[in-house]
């Protein structure tokens, strides 16, 4: 089964605590804190391989989580990190994030791999807490909670050239022609209900061909699901239209194009600009000569290829003729810099990284996502660990901030489930 879109959740491995603990040894009196730190979480990785062709491993899967880090232990001993998780999806495999809408990575060569979700890094034990002033920390971290996020994975097939065209227009002849592919053929309409892949040689000089299944009008908005297919062309180089000259299903030719170029229009503006060539089938037929003559009046400018996938004449003349195009048209980005998520972040990383709100007239709501790892990550049992969190706040300027809002003694301060009293006081 061709599946080629699916959605998840993914949640990395939270990091191990850290552990508090003193050396206990005889003939060693104050043996000081040996609280070894915690293991990291493990990663989610995504990776493409050249051997897979749909998504179909993931279609039933709903919730992806990765193994947790172990706690530290005594005599400074480490806990064990967790081993990523790593995904293989083909290649042309498309991440976003389904919150945000932004891409995470975009998989286009064998066996690149990207870290879609990472793992929290182990809490710190108590012996990474020990200075000058203080011997014996009994504060240690818990360990930073793993990544999680929901994502929209897509599949945009590979090819350099894509068939397009309304049902039964003969692609799939042709490319079973041009091609070593063996897709089904037959005369009823949508036989067609996946895209097809095809090989074509032209001398020493290969390229990939998609034969696209049927689009009808309406394509652009979900009809049929168009829109679906419409975005494994999307990779393309040359968008070849595919018509039949010869009307056998008592279409206009002429119509038939216009609502393709529409559709197409309507999709995606960036492949509606592609470069195209348009393959006049079924030029077997007598009456196709006086369709092709009809066609050619009203677009004297196109770039017309006539061949006949049931004859094969003419198909050698378009794969060469593809191959001199393909040659000529550099390589471009599918997609633009700004529909990134590392692009987007680079861009406002400056930005504070937390947010204040009040709600009512005594409490004030904190977020952002360093605030809340950290609360996180903070054992509340210990006043020394209590102390460290209120100092982190106070160091990226929470405290100044809710004192120029209009703070008052007293007021309560939440972040997540968590309340505080606010007061100020110097550290």
């Amino acid at each position: 089964m061709f599946i080629d879109e699916v959605n998840l959740k993914l949640i990395a491995g939270k990091g191990g605590d850290g552990c508090t603990s003193f050396l206990r040894e005889k003939y060693v009196p104050l043996g000081g804190p040996d609280g070894g730190n915690g293991g990291s979480g493990g990663n989610i990785i995504f990776r493409a391989d050249k051997g897979l062709r749909t998504l179909i491993d993931l279609k039933h899967k709903k919730v992806i989580k990765a193994e947790n880090g172990t706690m530290g232990r005594g005599r400074n001993q480490t806990g064990e990190s967790a081993e990523d998780l790593v995904i293989i999806v083909p290649i042309g495999t498309t991440i976003k994030d389904s919150d945000t809408n932004l891409i995470i990575c975009d998989l286009t060569l064998d066996k690149q791999e990207c870290i879609v979700c990472h793992g929290g890094r182990g809490g710190k034990g108590n012996a990474a807490f020990m200075t000058n002033k203080n011997k014996a920390p009994y504060t240690s971290e818990l360990g930073e909670p793993g990544e999680e996020r929901n994502i929209h994975i897509e599949l945009h097939l590979l090819a350099d050239v894509g068939l397009v065209g309304f049902p039964s227009v003969g692609k799939s002849s042709l490319i079973s022609v041009i091609s070593a592919a063996k897709p089904k053929i037959a005369d009823y309409h949508f036989t067609t209900l996946s895209p097809n892949l095809g090989v074509v040689k032209a001398g020493d000089y290969s390229y990939v061909v998609a034969d696209l299944p049927g689009l009808i009008e309406g394509s652009s908005k979900g009809v049929g699901l168009g829109d679906k297919f419409l975005r494994h062309a999307s990779r393309c180089k040359i968008v070849c239209h595919v018509l039949d000259m010869a009307e056998v299903d008592g279409r206009d030719v002429i119509d038939d194009y216009k609502i393709i170029r529409n559709e197409i229009k309507n999709y995606d503006e960036d492949l509606y600009n592609k470069k195209e060539i348009i393959v006049a089938n079924k030029m077997d037929l007598e009456v196709s000569k006086d369709n092709l003559s009809k066609f050619k009046k009203e677009y004297p400018d196109k770039e017309i290829i006539e061949v006949s996938a049931a004859t094969h004449s003419g198909t050698k003349e378009l794969i060469f003729k593809l191959k001199e195009v393909l040659e000529s048209i550099p390589d471009s980005e599918v997609f633009k810099k700004n529909e990134f998520e590392d692009y987007v972040l680079y861009e406002f990383k400056k930005s504070k990284p937390y947010k204040i709100t009040r709600e009512g007239e005594h409490t004030w709501v904190l977020s952002g996502n360093e605030l809340e790892k950290l609360l996180k990550m903070t054992r509340f049992n210990s006043d020394e660990s209590a102390l460290r969190f209120a100092k982190k706040l106070k160091n990226l300027g929470v405290d100044d901030e809710l004192k120029s809002l209009g703070a008052k003694e007293g007021d309560i301060v939440k972040i997540l489930d968590q309340e505080f009293e606010y007061e100020e006081r110097l550290y």
